[in-house]
């Protein structure tokens, strides 16, 4: 079985990319030097030190939310939700109207496994801007993480259709549909995405374990076998083949011939057991024969004979 992998941007440049980085409002205020150098050392993904940059710029003017955000943003990018969040919920607290770092913060939340806290800031990202394609996904992600598979693809179809280039959100709506046993959706997102990408194996794989909950064999085989030409030495996709190949037989085997069951002989009448007891009955007869005739009185004579 394929465990649920819930996918966060290990770069948050994945996020950012489609959101911007939050913007400063005043260029000529204090720090803005500091901020400038943090979201180019972030660009390129020298993360570590765009966080000592952003919290210069932070020392230099605590006031300003897009220095937070964007401190917050580098963190989720080295897998530190507690301080994305802490800086999220700052630049909350000084702009509670910009959608951004709610997104953040429910990244962050997400990084951190806290579905509720992250459903709520997708939801409240969405209050804020409801065609936010970004929202509706990360929403789903929350969904998924607290079981709710009915709504997760109803977020991701509703961020398919706005950002439909997104593999993620087919590959979350597939596993979503998996879960509510609606694995002919499944396989067509999987479907969809293997079409994009032909060489997606994660793709091939799902797909083939799909098809093997729907027991159609012969095409679990076919996606785990083209799987394998792409990447032959993943252990994990030959035992599924194995599996599945094994099942296909057993499937295709001729039901066992059933051997009778012997009915035992009724033993006849003439055994030495029935012998025995006849002459015991015989011998037992003549006695008491015997004592019957020799006691009976002969009233003629008064003799006994």
């Amino acid at each position: 079985m394929i465990t649920n992998r819930i996918t966060i941007f290990a770069a948050a440049a994945g996020f950012l990319g489609m959101a911007g980085l939050a913007p400063a409002k005043e260029k000529g205020e204090s720090g803005m030097g500091e901020y400038t150098k943090g979201n180019q050392l972030f660009e390129s993904k020298q993360y570590e030190q765009a966080v000592a940059e952003f919290a210069k710029a932070i020392e230099a003017n605590g006031k300003q939310p897009a220095f937070y955000e964007n401190r917050g943003f580098a963190y989720i990018a080295l897998e530190k939700g507690t301080e994305a969040a802490a800086d999220f919920s700052k630049a909350i607290e000084l702009a509670p109207k910009d959608e951004r770092a709610y997104l953040g913060r429910a990244q962050a939340s997400l990084l951190q496994k806290d579905y509720g806290q992250a459903l709520a800031d997708a939801s409240k990202a969405l209050e804020l801007k409801p065609d936010n394609a970004i929202a509706y996904k990360f929403r789903g992600f929350a969904e998924i993480g607290l079981s709710q598979w009915d709504k997760a693809v109803t977020d991701f179809t509703t961020a398919t259709q706005k950002n439909p280039d997104d593999p993620q959100n087919y590959d979350r709506r597939a596993w979503a549909n998996r879960n509510l046993k609606n694995y002919d959706a499944a396989v067509a997102d999987y479907t969809i995405l293997i079409e994009k990408n032909p060489t997606d194996t994660e793709s091939l794989v799902r797909r083939g374990a799909t098809y093997t909950s729907m027991t159609q064999y012969e095409k679990a085989i076919a996606d785990y076998q083209a799987a394998l030409k792409l990447k032959s030495d993943d252990y994990d996709t030959v035992q599924r083949l194995q599996y599945v190949q094994a099942a296909l037989a057993a499937k295709n085997a001729p039901p066992p011939t059933a051997t009778p069951t012997p009915i035992p002989e009724k033993p006849g009448l003439i055994t030495p057991l029935n012998i025995g007891i006849a002459i015991a009955v015989l011998i037992i007869i003549a006695i008491i024969w015997r004592l019957v005739t020799r006691g009976k009185i002969e009233e003629p004579s008064g003799r006994i004979r």
